[in-house]
């Protein structure tokens, strides 16, 4: 009997088959959900907070300057932040290819014992050690992955993250003040556009992690209407306070 290949994809890609994967290192959809919730979450909790003891000019005002506010700051932090990882990992490369300069026969050994962990025996380990080593480069990467979890060659990207955030932060805090650009001076239109809003980014953002959406865009809707129901006590609160 003689043994037959394993059938090969088109691309020559394992896993093509039966199944994809999404991306989930190039951090655009952190951003992007992060933003758009956001976005909801504080400007309709704004509005309402000023609503309560504002008038209707006053509410746009103030929403709009969430707005703007609150989208640069939010592409500001995602640029920055995202930046900062990847000067991190930098960092650790140049740290690692120092070591694999001085000390290569120590990245070996270290190696071999991260193989053998993995379950291969010490003469598997030592042979598959050897024939990554050939390529400087590749051991690398290969080491971080192991060591930090991290793979140099897959770093996010901040100006992806940042534009993601920034546009997605605008989308979100524009939903609850579309009643008053149209005309109408209704609070309670304000927040169910803002409810609409966190079901639908909820559903969204569970469409990408393969969560239940009925569990996502109810979870996302009750997280925001605790935070957007305290801001509205407070600005009544206040509003009773000053007058």
């Amino acid at each position: 009997m003689t043994d037959r290949p394993e059938p090969v994809s088109p691309t020559g890609l394992p896993h093509v088959i039966d199944h994809r994967h999404a991306d989930v290192s190039g951090g655009w959809l952190r951003a992007a959900t992060f933003g758009a919730m956001d976005g909801l979450v504080s400007n309709t909790a704004l509005i309402a907070g000023v609503a309560a003891s504002a008038s209707a000019q006053t509410v746009v005002l103030s929403g709009v300057a969430g707005l703007l506010a609150g989208a640069f700051s939010m592409a500001l932090g995602e640029y920055t932040s995202v930046t900062t990882a990847n000067e991190q990992i930098d960092s650790e490369v140049r740290v690692e290819r120092r070591s694999f300069r001085k000390n290569p026969e120590g990245e070996r050994a270290e190696l071999v014992a991260m193989l053998m962990d993995m379950g291969m025996t010490e003469p598997t380990a030592a042979r598959a050690t050897e024939e990554i080593h050939q390529d400087e480069k590749r051991a690398l990467n290969f080491h971080l992955v192991q060591e930090l979890g991290v793979d140099p060659r897959e770093k996010p990207s901040a100006q992806l993250a940042a534009i993601s955030s920034f546009f997605l932060f605008a989308i979100g805090a524009i939903i609850p003040l579309i009643p008053y650009l149209l005309g109408y001076e209704s609070l309670w239109a304000g927040l169910a556009c803002g409810g609409v809003g966190l079901l639908i980014a909820g559903g969204g953002a569970a469409r990408f992690t393969r969560k239940p959406l009925a569990t996502a865009a109810l979870r996302q809707l009750a997280f925001g209407s605790v935070a957007i129901a305290a801001t509205y006590v407070v600005g009544t609160l206040i509003g009773t306070v000053t007058t």
